[in-house]
């Protein structure tokens, strides 16, 4: 019984690559918009896609092209081809201001975007293009079903180039370029004031800064000692409960120490 199974499995397979074979060869742009719409139905993304490719130029200003640039954009969506997939959807806004899958297709042009944003550590530049794509369609339909996902995915972009921000002032600390640091820690807390490595990077500051004063010429050190306290107290002012507290309070009494020692 399981043998006849087994066969009747091979052949139907057989025949499905038979069919989806001669359909690719065909000249019958019917045969292949049908077999595209089953297969897209059946979720057989990468067959459904081969064929929209070959037919979405013959529909083109045809009243199906607007179905089949749709339904082609998803298909290469679903298939990871992001890229191909946000210029498809890209086209179909253009192309179809009017359609009332309009919003589904801007969602998906955002999204397609969204998925070719790399880790935190390289290059943001598609992450930067992703979010105001994003950006773009929440402001666009702000009553959107996609609103929510939109709106996460922004949050998610957002923190990521935060990281890549706060990890470069990071690494200069790391390998004992303080001023760099420091500048750079201001820049983000300038930039990002709402960030949620807020805290963090005011105690980066602050080292950095008592870092740069214990290494600095006789003449500097009083007043940058005193500037590190200034970030001590705005570390704990904003953060009483600060989980670098301990530390934090370290610092400060190696600080206190050094002024007493300068005053001498």
């Amino acid at each position: 019984m399981r043998k006849f199974l087994y066969l009747i499995l091979a052949v139907t397979t057989l025949a499905s690559c038979s069919e989806y074979q001669k359909a690719l060869k065909s000249e019958d742009t019917k045969v292949k918009y049908e077999l595209a719409e089953r297969y897209y139905k059946e979720k057989k993304f990468k067959k459904s896609s081969r064929l929209f490719e070959q037919i979405v130029p013959k529909f083109r200003g045809k009243p199906q092209g607007e179905r089949v640039t749709f339904l082609y954009g998803r298909t290469l969506f679903e298939i990871e081809q992001y890229i191909v997939s946000g210029y498809q959807f890209e086209r179909f806004v253009r192309s179809y201001p009017k359609s009332d899958s309009i919003q589904a297709a801007s969602f998906y042009e955002a999204k397609s975007y969204y998925m070719q944003s790399p880790r935190y550590s390289i290059d943001q530049r598609e992450t930067v293009t992703a979010i105001n794509k994003l950006q773009g369609f929440i402001n666009n339909y702000p009553d959107s079903e996609y609103l929510d996902s939109a709106n996460e995915m922004v949050e998610e972009l957002t923190t990521k180039i935060e990281k890549k921000a706060y990890e470069i002032a990071k690494q200069y600390n790391t390998i004992s370029d303080y001023k760099a640091s420091i500048k750079a820690t201001e820049n983000f807390l300038s930039d990002f004031p709402g960030t949620s490595f807020r805290e963090d990077a005011m105690f980066l500051r602050l080292d950095a800064m008592y870092n740069l004063a214990g290494k600095s010429f006789k003449e500097l050190m009083e007043s940058r000692f005193n500037e590190a306290a200034s970030a001590y107290k705005s570390l704990i002012k904003f953060y009483p409960e600060s989980k670098y507290k301990e530390e934090a309070d370290k610092i400060m009494a190696s600080i206190t120490e050094e002024l007493a020692k300068i005053s001498k």
